[in-house]
């Protein structure tokens, strides 16, 4: 009787622990984000990836006014788990109001092994690390029409020099080497502000730029100042730039590059980042692999070597349970880029990606500029005040091309800085 009752009690603690479980909420992490539409459907397919691994349900939530909604949920108490944030200033906001759950010591380490070291520096705020990039894009590129640059025998450049050596050897040809335009409506000059800070990366580094980002140094700085006479002695040269100066001014920047792809192109090389692909003529982007060439902007002073001017989104953590730091861990591996990746359209920091994944050669150079960068920016005008940044920052650079003096555009630029 007594091994009966045993092997009933037995019995029964192993149903009711069954029926625990049976009836235990599932386990559940929740995302707020800005991806949409396709970008919700790639993101959707990495989340896969790890809700098969471990049971876990990800429910990422898209918002077309995520800049908004994020705020208001985070003031209201109603965070989600996890955000993916575009803007790094996003990131302090929040961690310097101690809304965020810093990152811990496991995580910080698989960071260390699988990211470039400003992936982290980026991340982080007062000492702490709190963001783990996913998805990033590149700026500094240059590109070309592949057939005719070929044809021609021209050469990639690796270096500055190079770069103007080639320009030149494409002026003497009879044609114009870049084409160059910045008109955008309520936005024109944005264009011109990305070229400014590739050069400033390229000759001050990042720890200027940096400065320069936070008005630490003022925008008239004599390091502000070289890289517009940097950029100036390509845009203004007459040579140099299809349609010269008032060219740059009036030609729509998504125009910009189409005349590369005429049967014989007028101008052969266009700096913009990777999503300029989609203002290509419609026959170039059916066919980008044959049509198109890339390369990275050449450095300028070499021990900052090939900088990479870009933006991305990192994720952040506002609830602390064992499943949402499952996640996060998930995010730091390449397998939580790999299946968006193979779709096409994203870039990833993870130094174990495998680069044949991505669809086309095009996407690879861009992937490998990445992974082979030493310094890695977001965008300057992005990060500055609105008045500025999307303000006096592109009129100014519009004024510059007009032939405005250098020193009294940069003058009006610092003096429109908010103050404080």
């Amino acid at each position: 009787m007594k091994q009966i009752r045993r092997i009933s009690i037995v019995v029964v603690s192993m149903m009711v622990i069954m029926a625990f479980y049976a009836h235990a909420e599932p386990k559940v992490v929740t995302i707020l984000g800005p991806f949409g539409r396709q970008e919700e459907a790639r993101f959707n397919e990495c989340i896969a990836e790890f809700e098969k691994e471990t049971g876990i349900d990800v429910q990422y939530q898209s918002a077309s006014n995520f800049d908004t909604l994020i705020n208001v949920r985070v003031e209201s108490g109603d965070t989600p788990d996890v955000t993916a944030v575009p803007q790094p200033g996003v990131m302090v906001r929040f961690a310097r109001n101690n809304k965020l759950v810093p990152l811990w010591p496991e995580i910080i380490e698989k960071i260390d092994n699988n990211f470039a070291p400003f992936w982290k520096e980026l991340g982080s705020y007062d000492g702490k690390v709190y963001g783990i990039f996913h998805r990033v894009n590149v700026k500094s590129l240059v590109w070309y029409p592949k057939e005719a640059f070929e044809d021609a025998g021209y050469a990639i450049p690796t270096t500055w020099d190079e770069l103007l050596a080639l320009s030149q050897q494409m002026a003497d040809d009879g044609i114009n080497p870049w084409c160059i335009g910045i008109e955008s409506g309520s936005a024109t000059g944005w264009p011109a502000t990305d070229w400014m800070e590739d050069i400033m990366l390229r000759t001050a580094g990042p720890k200027v730029y940096d400065q320069w980002v936070n008005h630490e140094i003022p925008f008239n700085d004599p390091a502000v100042k070289h890289a517009a006479e940097v950029m100036m002695n390509i845009w203004g040269n007459p040579d140099f730039v299809l349609g010269g100066t008032t060219g740059i001014i009036t030609t729509n920047f998504g125009n910009s590059p189409k005349p590369m792809f005429d049967d014989l192109p007028p101008c052969m090389l266009h700096r913009q980042g990777n999503f300029i692909t989609g203002f290509f003529p419609e026959d170039v982007q059916a066919d980008l692999e044959n049509r198109v060439g890339v390369f990275g902007l050449p450095p300028i002073d070499p021990k900052w070597g090939t900088p990479i001017l870009g933006g991305g989104d990192q994720f952040i953590m506002f609830n602390d349970r064992p499943e949402v730091r499952q996640f996060m861990e998930f995010l730091t591996t390449w397998k939580a880029g790999e299946a968006w990746a193979k779709a096409g359209g994203a870039l990833f920091p993870y130094k174990d990606q495998d680069l044949s994944a991505y669809p086309d050669s095009l996407t690879r150079i861009q992937a490998e500029l990445l992974l082979n960068a030493e310094v890695f920016r977001f965008d300057a005008s992005d990060l500055m005040p609105a008045s500025v940044g999307n303000g006096t920052f592109w009129t100014g650079m519009v004024d510059l091309v007009n032939g405005k003096d250098l020193d009294g555009v940069l003058k009006m630029i610092d003096e429109s800085w908010p103050k404080e």
